[in-house]
Order: structure tokens, then C-alpha cells, then sequence
């Protein structure tokens, strides 16, 4: 599965970039969030609990950042596991940059899926990634003082 887009965030690259490397920004922003950690300065732990159409599970993982250029991107790779609901692993990269209102923040990810949830329909796995996506933005943008508007957003299922 891929899932790519663009956000402007009303907020300064800086204030984006202090607030997407800030656990209490991302606990209060990123949708199920139930507890969030920081392990080193490129190692963040989670547990989160999602639901996509019919499986609801916790899923616990972890995230690691490479690539750093701060103010500007980061790479990252993630995996987490559902326990019998499935697990998903892949990679992301984020890039911002000043934009006329605020910060352009664009993303792509792909992501790989197994268990029950990728028994689950293509379609409705994408379409529940970005309303995630969406969602976490939009409270992102809140915790931030601003709004979000997405740009342009796509995804495919591969």
C-alpha cells in the first residue's frame, strides 16, 4: 500500500518541525494514540489502538528516524504488531517547506500489511489509512494553534 500527500499547516516550518519531533504533540495528535515515548533521540515507541473496518485491535511498535536535516525532512521506518489482528511495516519520508499561509508538509509512505488486516479489501484499508492521515493532521494542525488543509492526497494498494 502507498499513501502519499501534501498538508499546509498555518504554522512556521519550525513550529511544525518542534511539533512533529514532540511526543505530547504527537500523543494528543495522532488518532488511538494511547501511550507514546521517546527511546533516543531517533527511536520513538507506541501503542495505538486502530480500527479498520471490522478489526478494531491495539497495536504496539516503534518508529525509527534517519536521515535528519532538521527544519527540512526525515525518513522513517516503522512496524508494529496487532497481535492476532495483523501486523504493518514499511518506510516514510516527510519534507517541509515554507509555503505562502504556513508549511508544506509532503508525505509518502509505503506500507506492507499481514494478519486479518490484510484480509481486508484494498480499498477499504487505503480509504481508513487516510482518513488516519487526515485525522492526525487536522488535530496536529489544532495543537499547533492553525488548520490543516490537505493539498493534494493519493494512495494505491499494492
Amino acid at each position: 500500500m502507498e499513501l502519499n500527500g501534501d498538508q499546509l499547516i498555518a504554522a512556521s516550518v519550525s513550529e511544525v518541525w518542534k511539533g512533529l519531533n514532540d511526543v505530547d504533540v504527537l500523543a494528543k495528535s495522532i488518532p488511538g494514540c494511547e501511550e507514546i515515548s521517546r527511546v533516543s533521540p531517533e527511536e520513538v515507541h507506541a501503542k495505538v489502538m486502530f480500527k479498520i473496518g471490522p478489526v478494531r485491535a491495539r497495536f504496539s511498535g516503534k518508529l525509527l528516524l534517519s536521515d535528519i536535516i532538521p527544519d527540512q525532512s526525515c525518513s522513517m521506518a516503522f512496524e508494529g504488531s496487532g497481535g492476532a489482528a495483523g501486523f504493518a511495516k514499511g518506510r516514510s519520508r516527510v519534507e517541509l517547506k515554507a509555503a505562502e499561509g504556513g508549511t508544506l508538509v509532503s508525505y509518502t509512505t509505503e506500507a506492507s500489511i499481514g494478519g486479518k488486516l490484510g484480509q481486508i479489501g484494498g480499498r477499504l484499508i487505503s480509504a481508513s489509512a487516510k482518513k488516519i492521515a487526515d485525522d492526525f493532521f487536522q488535530k496536529f494542525a489544532k495543537e499547533l494553534g492553525g488548520e490543516a488543509i490537505a493539498l493534494d492526497a493519493s494512495s494505491s494498494n499494492e
